[in-house]
């Protein structure tokens, strides 16, 4: 575990701040993407977003967080700093999250491990010598850290690293649940239902009926059922990550932030969970999925843009990024 260096801007103070300015000021960066469909065994798909690279480099596989997707300003400006830095991004839209309902009731969730292996070895089968990585965001940085512990020394990955990480479920459940992080709530557990209606609509599916509420009322009518779980208790406990932390391998950076207004400080592991492989970069402030530094008004710069892509290329042997092109801020536009 070691202390961050990130210093947030001093315009953007608060978790909240931090938080929203990414999602409600930040124009969506530039990416060329070509698109790929990945039919599945079970009769349903998975949508890839490939980005530019360098022919030969290392690729590295994106994983969003909830309701995200490639138009999520994050995921972009993550495709754009790994171009930048002469690796191969590529980005993995959860089943339903690509603009077109998935076929079957099942969606994605936080322990969707299956997809992940899924994605890879479809990757790896394609390029078998080439190094491959991975970044997942929240839901899908927990899911990657889950995958990574399960699969311990077998996984196939070079490097891996996850960014504002609910290690413990039903502790960001509960934490939702309170103050201004309900406003987030409400948000999300709103894309949610629409999401589910879209698909009975259009699919024809019939599928479990959201209860009125936060997440635990939406996971234990809809996700657990649809995903083999009992309940939403037995769901945060077998999907939750920091149970399966101590068999990593691969090497692993987590980056969170101590007010991370998604869930509480007691949901991050302690120094005695992490295996030799996981360095956890905790900074005090940050937000969720934040981490927005710049000492002038207006012109923020991105840590985690340029922080994860040096890493992930010392852990892959390659040539650091010119750091200047990568800490490049975005004005903020009206909204």
């Amino acid at each position: 575990m070691e202390t961050s260096p990130f210093r947030p801007a001093w315009w953007l103070p608060g978790p909240h701040a931090q938080t929203l300015w990414p999602h409600l000021c930040r124009p969506r960066p530039r990416v060329a993407t070509r698109p790929e469909r990945v039919e599945l065994d079970d009769g349903d798909f998975i949508d890839l977003a490939h980005g530019d690279g360098p022919a030969a480099a290392p690729r590295v596989l994106l994983l969003h967080g909830l309701e995200g997707s490639l138009r999520s300003q994050y995921a972009r400006g993550m495709m754009a700093a790994l171009s930048r830095s002469g690796l191969r991004p590529v980005f993995m839209h959860w089943r339903g999250c690509s603009g077109e309902p998935n076929r079957l009731p099942r969606s994605y969730h936080s322990g969707a491990t299956d997809d992940i292996a899924r994605v890879v070895a479809h990757l790896r089968a394609r390029e078998p010598e080439t190094p491959l990585a991975a970044i997942g965001w929240s839901l899908g940085g927990n899911a990657l850290l889950k995958w990574l512990g399960e699969t311990g020394s077998a996984n196939p990955l070079a490097a891996a690293a996850a960014i504002s990480v609910p290690f413990r479920l039903e502790r960001a459940a509960a934490r939702m649940d309170r103050g201004f992080s309900r406003l987030y709530q409400w948000r999300l557990v709103g894309e949610l239902r629409r999401s589910l209606e879209a698909k009975r609509r259009l699919r024809g599916l019939e599928l479990p009926e959201p209860l009125r509420g936060g997440f635990r009322a939406f996971d234990d009518a809809v996700t657990a059922p649809l995903h083999g779980y009992r309940d939403a208790n037995d769901y945060y406990a077998r999907a939750s990550s920091r149970p399966w932390l101590g068999r990593i391998t691969v090497p692993t950076r987590i980056l969170h932030a101590l007010d991370d207004p998604f869930m509480d400080p007691g949901a991050i592991p302690t120094a005695r969970e992490l295996p030799p492989a996981v360095t956890l970069e905790l900074a005090r402030r940050g937000g969720h999925v934040g981490f927005v530094e710049g000492a002038l008004p207006g012109r923020p710069q991105y840590y985690a843009e340029h922080r994860i892509p040096a890493w992930l290329k010392g852990q892959l042997s390659l040539q650091d990024p010119d750091s200047a092109a990568l800490k490049a801020g975005y004005p903020c536009s009206s909204i």
